[in-house]
């Protein structure tokens, strides 16, 4: 399973740039324009060490890691207030996402003049914010409108379902209009309307700091200024210096790594916002082995065996018949599955077990 993210910003904000550096890709960054509509699409390793751990004890010639996928959203997220919502193709391409990167700018370069003349990081989120509002709003108010018309012909027996649906909703587009992200609320009771219609404000949240060069030893004051000014806001605050980003992430790793060396960059921009994402999003990761190769798969935490089998293959979860589980540490410890075996420290595991981060698993199954 990969995880979705969608990479959207204000103009100018450097969005494009912050999808080169964490797909490697080489997209032109001025290719992106207001009206532009196709989506640049790339996928990411999840940097997964203990893949390699696995390989390397077992002598497998091949890894697979996790992916992600990243969507920069080909056009810039700008008034929506006026334009009464974002439009539909790029809705849709928003609407599939696990999680948002809200690219914000605070580097600064004469070449790239900021829209409004001054850069303020404070005044860009609560825009983008507020324009995300105002997208979930303008979905709320369509279907509000078809429901009136619905329990005007609704039959007796239909009516109930009707007025459910419209009491939520309408509880909702409350909160909206007070500018209150629908990710703040208790959203459990409402599980199935928040699925239906891909509310972007119910979605995670990462807001991306693009810093410039000069600020790189501020990273840890901005992240902790602006996560303190927003933690209200049920989001994640990360600073990230796209452009050094993106130029890394063109050269070998041996020399990508001497340059972040010099900056005093320990991890890559990759390997930090995807520690950061999987937070976000609760994600976990369990590892699978053959003859031939060590695979990682990431799954929600809380995730139960049966599930996790699932998401191998459909096979696996339909036929599901135990698992056999140990964590990767005990593994290493023992050097084989069969010196595991014989301690005892490989577990037999039923359907509802759920999968721990760095579980080691095999699936039995029969169809």
């Amino acid at each position: 399973m990969s995880i979705n993210i969608g990479i959207i910003g204000l103009p100018q904000s450097g969005k494009t740039t912050v999808f080169n550096a964490l797909t490697g890709g080489k997209t032109e960054t001025a290719s992106h324009t207001i009206t532009a509509l196709s989506p640049h699409i790339g996928i990411a390793h999840v940097p997964e060490p203990r893949l390699r751990v696995l390989a390397d004890l077992f002598h497998l010639p091949k890894i697979v890691f996790p992916e992600a996928k990243y969507t920069d959203i080909g056009a810039s997220v700008k008034n929506l207030a006026m334009d009464k919502g974002i439009g539909g193709q790029l809705l849709n391409q928003l609407s599939t996402v696990d999680a948002l990167i809200c690219v914000i700018r605070s580097f600064k370069d004469e070449s790239i003049p900021h829209p409004q003349g001054s850069l303020d990081i404070k005044r860009d989120i609560d825009t983008l914010n507020l324009e995300l509002v105002f997208s979930d709003l303008a979905i709320l108010e369509r279907r509000l409108e078809k429901l009136e018309t619905s329990l005007k012909a609704a039959k007796p027996g239909e009516q109930q379902s009707f007025l459910h649906e419209k009491d939520i909703l309408t509880g909702f587009k409350t909160e909206l209009e007070n500018n209150k992200p629908l990710r703040m609320l208790s959203l459990e009771p409402a599980a199935r309307f928040i699925a239906n219609y891909q509310f972007l404000t119910a979605k995670p949240i990462l807001i991306l700091i693009n810093i410039g060069e000069d600020q790189l030893q501020q990273t840890t004051s901005i992240e902790t200024e602006y996560n303190s000014r927003f933690s209200d806001m049920k989001c994640t605050v990360a600073a990230l210096c796209g452009k050094l980003e993106m130029e890394l992430a063109q050269l070998e790793e041996t020399a990508a790594q001497e340059f972040r060396n010099e900056y005093g960059l320990k991890e890559s921009g990759l390997e930090r916002i995807i520690k950061i994402s999987y937070k976000l999003l609760d994600m976990i990761t369990f590892f699978t082995m053959n003859q031939n190769e060590v695979r990682g798969w990431s799954i929600k935490k809380g995730t139960n065996a049966q599930k996790a089998a699932g998401k191998i293959h459909t096979d696996m979860e339909k036929g599901f018949i135990r698992a056999e589980c140990i964590n990767i540490g005990e593994l290493a410890e023992c050097g084989s599955i069969a010196e595991a075996r014989k301690r005892g420290q490989l577990r037999i595991e039923g359907k509802d077990y759920i999968i721990q981060d760095g579980d080691v698993v095999n699936i039995l199954f029969n169809v």
